[in-house]
């Protein structure tokens, strides 16, 4: 198969080399794109009178029967090709001759790779952007169904004070909201096309750089032709975006595996998202949860590849570049499938609501509202706390619980408390007075849930 870039060379590339340097088994993932950018190239080509009227209507009919007849499976993509770009115009040259040569006219693969790239990534991203909204809506709808679940909130996981599940999951709801504003700024600093800067200096062609920006639906135009085809930055960005979005699932992952685990049993997997032993008849085994857990190791490892990749290299495009799709393509894949796996999992996951209260009654987590009720009647806070440790310690050594103890045994420690401190630290008391904005109380509750739904209408 002959090379676009014959004529200089006098020998055949080795086999080897040749296998080596192609790029079709993971950049035909754009062919989509690639034949999108060409025909935006062609409409500018003609209406410049750059090539012929007819020959870029040509081009552009053509290019759409391509794709038309990829998409139905009656054309595959000829692997033994270079890459997707030489694939297309090969194909387009072989059903229109010369006309489909002149495509290439005033562009160069270095700018239609750093093209085909940016629109592969921008509608990736639109996915991602969709599959996030649509768990952050499966945990607002989780939250309203465990409004009322009180649970133990931790701190080096130890029971710490008295929240609710909804309080819990909302809290990955606002870092998945976030990663959508991640993902959102990388995609406004992406918009721009390179097409047009050549490959590297620009063309002596009377191209209209912004009249094809327009058609592909970006925002303007890379503003120099250097940094057109050698700006990875957008590729970097999104791999960051997507590293720290499994980073956020990897620790969403975590406290599920916990949570289902017999030691806390908040809630329960379904079994269509769980998976036994070969040994063990008991097990049921988290191993989703446990997967994508093990698969944000992967996403941040394709984020230092690239990075890696990028550090040394010198101005403009390298070959080194290549490197740049299998990364960026894998962690975004990698993303992907999580969330196609995640989001099932959680919405069908059954909330233990008794045995999350159980667990609250445990722990003293109710200490600091017994401290802070010491402080509303005019104790000096550090005198509360002293206190309430002190009656703690005796809890412990005697076996019991906060609510246990009477009210002559609390008098014995402070002579400010009164009978109403059974109110103060009543479990469902000290949620629903936490009415400080972010709080755990049943209205902080909904307007966090009002707050993930707006964000992600």
């Amino acid at each position: 198969m002959e090379k676009l870039w014959t004529g200089r060379f006098a020998e055949e590339l080795d086999k080897t080399a040749d296998e080596f340097n192609r790029s079709i088994s993971f950049d035909s993932k754009m062919i989509r794109q690639d034949i999108r950018g060409s025909v935006a190239h062609a409409h500018m080509l003609g209406e410049k009178g750059i090539i012929p009227k007819e020959d870029s209507e040509l081009i552009v009919k053509t290019l759409g029967e391509i794709l038309e007849d990829f998409e139905n499976g009656t054309l595959a993509v000829d692997m033994k090709c270079e890459d997707v770009h030489m694939f297309v115009e090969q194909e387009l040259t072989a059903r229109i001759g010369d006309a489909g040569k002149r495509l290439h006219t005033a562009r160069s693969r270095n700018d239609q790779v750093a093209l085909d790239l940016r629109l592969y990534l921008r509608d990736r991203v639109s996915e991602i952007r969709k599959k996030l909204c649509d768990l952050c809506f499966v945990i607002c709808e989780k939250a309203e169904e465990g409004a009322d679940a009180v649970m133990p909130g931790y701190t080096h996981l130890q029971r710490a004070q008295p929240i609710t599940f909804a309080h819990q999951i909302l809290a990955y709801a606002m870092m998945f909201t976030r990663d959508i504003g991640r993902f959102d700024d990388a995609v406004k600093r992406m918009n721009y096309s390179p097409l047009g800067s050549c490959a590297l200096a620009g063309t002596t062609y009377p191209i209209d750089r912004e009249m094809t920006a327009r058609e592909l639906g970006f925002d303007g135009i890379t503003q120099n032709s250097i940094d057109g085809v050698s700006d990875r930055d957008f590729a970097v960005e999104i791999m960051s975006a997507a590293s720290l979005c499994m980073t956020h699932l990897s620790r969403f992952c975590e406290e599920i595996i916990l949570y289902s685990s017999w030691e806390f049993k908040f809630i329960e997997l379904s079994d269509r998202f769980t998976t036994g032993s070969s040994i063990m008849p008991q097990k049921k085994n988290p191993d989703m949860a446990e997967l994508i857990r093990g698969k944000t190791g992967r996403v941040t490892a394709d984020l230092f590849s690239l990075l890696i990749t990028l550090k040394g290299l010198p101005l403009a495009y390298n070959k080194d570049m290549q490197e740049d799709k299998e990364a960026v393509f894998d962690a975004i894949d990698t993303l992907e499938k999580s969330l196609v796996v995640f989001t099932p999992m959680l919405d069908t996951a059954k909330i233990l609501k008794n045995n999350m209260r159980e667990a609250a009654k445990r722990g003293f987590i109710n200490a600091t509202d017994l401290a802070d009720y010491l402080t509303k009647k005019g104790v000096p806070f550090r005198t509360a706390y002293k206190a309430v440790g002190e009656i703690v310690g005796f809890c412990v050594k005697s076996g019991k619980t906060l609510e246990d103890l009477t009210l002559d045994e609390y008098r014995g420690f402070h002579d400010a408390f009164e009978a109403d401190l059974f109110d103060a630290i009543d479990l469902d008391r000290c949620v629903y007075a936490r009415t400080s904005a972010g709080g755990a109380s049943p209205e902080n509750i909904k307007a966090q849930t009002d707050y993930v739904k707006s964000f992600c209408k």
